[in-house]
């Protein structure tokens, strides 16, 4: 994905962040990072279940990031955490 894309992905999401519909498919991702014990190499010490349970209109453009970095990462081979990033992005996505 180029910066290009990235850029107004992450724009459309603070136009978006307080939409259910988006702050539901984060706390999806959160929740199966947190199932998978999964950890971001540059923040492996972060708690994905209280981030779930916590999230707030703020945390959503972290979030993306996040899927942002797990859908471009050739290490990231966990199916579920990869669909879990690629559906947050996709719900970014003009149909």
């Amino acid at each position: 994905m180029d910066d290009k894309k990235t850029n107004e992905l992450m724009a459309k999401c603070e136009e978006m962040k307080d939409d259910p519909a988006l702050m539901k498919e984060c706390k999806i991702m959160l929740d199966t990072m947190a199932e998978e014990n999964f950890e971001m190499e540059d923040d492996p010490d972060q708690d994905y279940t209280n981030m779930a349970q916590n999230i707030s209109k703020e945390d959503v453009p972290k979030v993306l990031e996040m899927a942002l970095k797990i859908a471009k990462s050739g290490k990231i081979k966990d199916d579920k955490i990869k669909i879990a990033a690629e559906r947050l992005i996709r719900t970014l996505e003009p149909l």
